[in-house]
């Protein structure tokens, strides 16, 4: 497999369960050894690069984190200044900064001291994402992010990582169910199939009813959206069906 991530850009990793997304992200992130090959982070082998450094160059929200008990959106949120740390490891004014920041953009900062399990599913989700922003990286993954959310708090999410790529300049890439949000808000699309890449390139070149057939077994009508003009699955039902 040969795959690169655009810097600067959103690209949403997509295919039918158990085709190799989470695979793929945790290969990039090196949370996962290698059988072959190699991953190359601003031209450099991550496998030859100290841990901390890749920690402070590429941020990973793995599918469904789980949260200590007791443990509040501060105390999380914190933790991604971890990497930065020195000595016995207090907190800087600029970790403070920092955790501030992520927490004044994700809209949380009133919600420093609410303890995660009171949050709702938007909210923890944010809570969680603020913590990849503590880290300070230009790169950071995600797996699947708007699982199990709402409509609406998953607009919430990916319209966040929307302004901090277009504001920030964060390369972000994540794998994502939702065809439809994934050509609204990436740059790039990748499509998995059984452990191989089956497209990639632009929502355009990627959301069209030959490759969705091919990766998900699917006639599909795509038309573009009246809002976004970005390809949108209209409807679609499994190839061959009359």
């Amino acid at each position: 497999m040969d795959v690169a991530v655009p810097a600067g850009e959103i690209t949403s990793i997509i295919g039918p369960n158990g085709c190799g997304k989470s695979t793929l992200l945790k290969a990039l992130s090196r949370t996962m050894p290698l059988r072959g090959g190699a991953v190359y982070l601003d031209g450099r082998a991550i496998a030859e690069m100290p841990t901390a450094e890749v920690a402070r160059r590429m941020a990973l929200l793995p599918q469904s984190p789980q949260a200590p008990a007791g443990l509040t959106v501060g105390e999380l949120v914190a933790l991604g200044r971890y990497p930065h740390q020195k000595g016995f490891g207090r907190l800087t004014d600029d970790d403070k900064r920092i955790i501030d920041w992520a927490l004044s953009i994700t809209h949380l900062g009133d919600f420093a001291a609410r303890p995660i399990d009171a949050l709702s599913g938007g909210q923890r989700q944010r809570a969680w994402i603020a913590m990849a922003l503590a880290q300070d990286t230009g790169l950071i993954l995600l797996d699947e992010p708007t699982t199990y959310l709402d409509m609406a708090h998953q607009l919430e999410v990916l319209e966040l990582l929307q302004t901090l790529n277009r504001d920030q300049g964060k390369t972000i890439a994540l794998v994502i169910h939702e065809l439809n949000l994934a050509a609204r808000f990436s740059d790039w699309m990748i499509a998995l199939k059984s452990g191989a890449i089956r497209g990639a390139g632009t929502p355009a070149e990627v959301m069209t009813p030959a490759l969705l057939r091919e990766v998900f077994g699917l006639d599909a009508l795509i038309a573009p959206d009246p809002w976004t003009a970005r390809p949108s699955l209209v409807s679609y039902r499994l190839a061959g069906e009359e």
